[in-house]
């Protein structure tokens, strides 16, 4: 078994196969499947996974493997058969497949070095070139690029006395501590501190320390307890007196954190009925869907960690997925708090080396629970027992760049390779989960009331064309300022929230009405008060703000539509006193900046918490008692089948912030369309009369969860080449589909154009439809080469969450 099929890390359909590699002697035996390695392909290096080991290759000649990058392989079987999974499902590359599994610190980057093609070659160099090389056998290529000679170096290569050479270079930075500890016995400490010159006191000082305590302790500690210098410590150690030994230590995002171990809630009596069929499952190692269907502060949460403990109990393992945007401290603590050391964390906001490091000890099997985003669904247990899908109507649970997978679908996948449960946890259930649970396909659990009994809060509805009619042209209606007014003085605490984040949405010149768009995208630039800038959202173009309209010059440029910088302006305006905390992209950018914002409000320092979508879930904080919602209507309106959906469950899900201890709490929803069935039920927080009507609608307009989707989007920088590309690809599938399926397009994208491309799009409803995932396939094919070289991009979405 000498030779390794293996899957090189080049994301393109001609080479999206198995290449066979030679085993050198030295490794025979040492390498599996689910290792990474260093191969020879073309001019280069790069890195490949080996999928199979085999004696047998229809090729003469194989190339041999050139580095081992694993001691032990990074993906285990289950894995590798999950990325064959991911590959048909998402229509991905397997490498994509592969490497979606890994944290960043696995994935390859490449060097390229510059060296002799021979040692005599070295006579023959340009004389500039020698003296580069006369004492060094290799240059950085970046260093070539930037040397004044690069076009003679480029010269050498071609005329074959320089070679180019890729090397693959691994991101793994483990994190080592260096420690202290004494060579010698505690007799011999003594002999050597009275041996010791009265000048010595930093030597002096460390020998008292080791003869107190003779155990090894990290250098740092060391030097702030006994005043020392490193060199102090070099000289000791080159007397053979002490020694130094590196050791590897796991980087801890909540290393300086606290947490008190807690012991489980006795469970209401609902609680105890929903949890009976989990516990059921668990004891019988079997595979079964459950929808927690419980409305907001019910106690879900305590389910989840009751199920985990009967989990643990067994040796076995658990996932519980949340919203990235939920993923607050306050949740970790939760976690850490009932499972201590048992638990990783997996997030956006750790670094490449915290993550890496959480990643090996699940890897290693030091811990048994992870908590994290989307991605921790590959955690890499080998024995799960569990997997939790918390707020499973979240669309950041579906990726939105290659491979498109859903969290939901991967968790059912790997439950029924486990043979274990899978809970999809919400107040608003997706319409396709809640259908399928009255279905029977998923079992239905259902928590109806509050955890303490406490009532859903009251909400009101305001109508902002009533407030304008009366005159008021502020952002704050005037039954909710009223309203903050009290709670200020109450000393209650308030959240407001507002689905967007800048000063402003658009800027337009009152004269002759123009407005500022984006130069390389179709969308109006959002003007940011702080750096007095107009962005993009979507492609990151900045300009100054202008003082006279580009157009007219006229200078009557006012600021449209309301943005987060520009509510808390106004609150400084009118209510002076408030104290606010802003939170949204632009405040939590910094590591760490979103704990800290969240403990200053836990902590009393601010009465206002004023955000975007990160502010409407997870939060659980006894003192607020007002929820307000300034708009409304920033989803309704999108051009989206689903908005009326996702209005429900964030204003359903921002509304069960208030009244969640023993104050009651109380919501104001402000809107420009009252009327609108989704705005008037989630006030009500009736989710059942809403999936009615909102079925209904479905139904008749042909949408999931009665049928299902696929989109595909084509995108160019010439108009024309997008609208024919997206016309032969409508006729395709028209073509060779079955008249069951309904096939719109070719239609301009809602957003048309996104960074000097256009963007065209086709949608494909179906109910059964066996040929599509072929004929989609068959059209990428078709377009390789345009893809590859002539800058045409492609995108398929089997069940897009986002129709923009």
């Amino acid at each position: 078994m000498n030779i390794a099929k293996v899957i090189v890390d080049v994301p393109a359909k001609q080479i999206d196969r198995e290449f066979d590699y030679l085993i050198p002697n030295k490794w025979l035996g040492m390498i599996l499947p689910g290792m990474r390695v260093a191969v020879p392909f073309g001019p280069r290096t790069i890195q490949g996974f080996v999928t199979r080991i085999t004696d047998q290759s229809s090729f003469d000649n194989l190339k041999p493997i050139q580095e081992l990058l694993d001691i032990e392989p990074v993906l285990n079987q289950e894995l590798m058969d999950l990325a064959d999974w991911l590959t048909d499902e998402t229509l991905c590359y397997r490498i994509s497949a592969y490497q979606v599994m890994l944290p960043a610190a696995l994935k390859a980057k490449y060097r390229k070095k510059l060296r002799l093609a021979e040692p005599e070659s070295l006579p023959h160099l340009h004389p500039k070139i020698k003296q580069s090389f006369s004492n060094k056998t290799e240059l950085d290529w970046q260093d070539v690029m930037n040397h004044e000679s690069a076009k003679i170096f480029l010269s050498e290569v071609k005329n074959g006395t320089l070679r180019v050479h890729y090397e693959v270079k691994n991101q793994l930075n483990k994190k080592t501590v260096r420690f202290v500890q004494p060579n010698i016995l505690k007799d011999e400490l003594e002999e050597q501190l009275k041996q010791l010159s009265k000048n010595a006191i930093k030597q002096r000082s460390v020998l008292q320390h080791f003869i107190f305590e003779s155990r090894s302790i990290i250098q740092s500690e060391l030097l702030s307890k006994t005043g020392a210098t490193s060199s102090t410590i070099n000289s000791l150690v080159e007397k053979g007196i002490l020694s130094i030994k590196e050791s590897e230590v796991y980087r801890d995002p909540y290393e300086n954190r606290e947490f008190i171990k807690s012991k489980p809630f006795p469970l209401t009596s609902e609680q105890s009925t929903a949890i009976g069929p989990i516990k059921e499952c668990i004891a019988k190692d079997k595979h079964d869907i459950f929808l927690l269907y419980g409305v907001t502060g019910s106690g879900k949460t305590e389910v989840y960690l009751q199920s985990i403990d009967d989990v643990l109990a067994k040796g076995e393992q658990a996932i519980m997925l949340v919203p990235e945007i939920s993923l607050t401290p306050q949740m970790v603590k939760r976690f850490k708090e009932r499972f201590g050391n048992a638990v990783a964390v997996l997030h956006s906001g750790l670094s490449v080396g915290e993550k890496y490091d959480e990643w090996r000890k699940i890897y290693r099997d030091e811990v048994s629970v992870v908590v994290g985003a989307r991605s921790a669904i590959f955690a890499p247990f080998r024995k799960l027992g569990l997997i939790i899908i918390d707020e499973e109507h979240e669309s950041s649970y579906k990726q939105e760049d290659h491979p498109r997978y859903h969290a939901r679908d991967v968790a059912i996948q790997r439950g029924l390779t486990h043979k274990c449960p899978v809970i999809l946890g919400s107040a608003t259930p997706t319409l396709e989960t809640f259908a399928r649970a009255k279905k029977g396909r998923y079992q239905l659990l259902s928590l109806t009331k509050r955890m303490n009994q406490q009532a859903l809060p009251s909400v009101k509805i305001v109508d902002m064309r009533e407030e304008l009619r009366s005159g008021n042209r502020s952002v704050f209606s005037t039954d909710l300022l009223t309203k903050i007014k009290d709670r200020i003085e109450k000393k209650e605490q308030i959240v407001l929230f507002l689905n967007k984040r800048g000063h402003s949405s658009f800027v337009m010149c009152r004269s002759c009405g123009a407005v500022s768009n984006c130069p390389n995208c179709d969308i109006s630039l959002t003007y940011h008060k702080s750096s007095h800038q107009l962005k993009c959202h979507y492609c990151a173009y900045e300009e100054v703000m202008p003082t006279q309209c580009p157009d007219c010059q006229s200078e009557a440029i006012r600021y449209f539509g309301t943005g987060t910088q520009k509510v808390e302006e106004e609150l400084a305006k009118i209510i002076p006193e408030a104290r606010v905390i802003r939170m949204d992209v632009d405040t939590t950018s910094r590591k760490g900046s979103h704990e800290r914002l969240l403990q200053a409000f836990q902590d009393g320092q601010a009465d206002i918490l004023l955000g975007t979508q990160m502010i409407a879930k997870g939060l659980d904080f006894p003192n607020i008692t007002l929820v307000g919602v300034l708009s409304a209507d920033t989803m309704l309106h999108l051009p989206d089948f689903r908005s009326s959906e996702k209005t429900f469950q964030l204003l359903t899900q921002v509304s069960g912030r208030a009244g969640r201890h023993h104050l009651p709490g109380e919501v104001i929803i402000q809107t420009y369309t009252p009327e609108h069935y989704s705005i008037i039920l989630a006030s009500m927080q009736d989710y059942d009369q809403f999936f009615g009507q909102e079925m209904m609608i479905r139904r008749q307009n042909m949408y999931p969860p009665y049928y299902y989707l696929a989109l595909v989007t084509i995108s160019h920088e010439d108009l024309m080449k997008t609208v024919s590309v997206t016309e032969h690809i409508t006729h395709h599938l028209k073509n060779h589909l079955s008249q069951q399926s309904v096939i719109l397009g070719p239609v301009a994208s809602p957003i048309p154009r996104i960074n000097n491309r256009y963007r065209y799009q086709c949608l494909v409803k179906y109910k059964q439809e066996p040929a599509l995932k072929n004929s989609l396939k068959k059209l990428l094919d078709h377009y390789q080469q345009d893809m590859a070289t002539r800058g045409l991009q492609i995108m398929v979405d089997l069940n897009p969450q986002i129709m923009m």
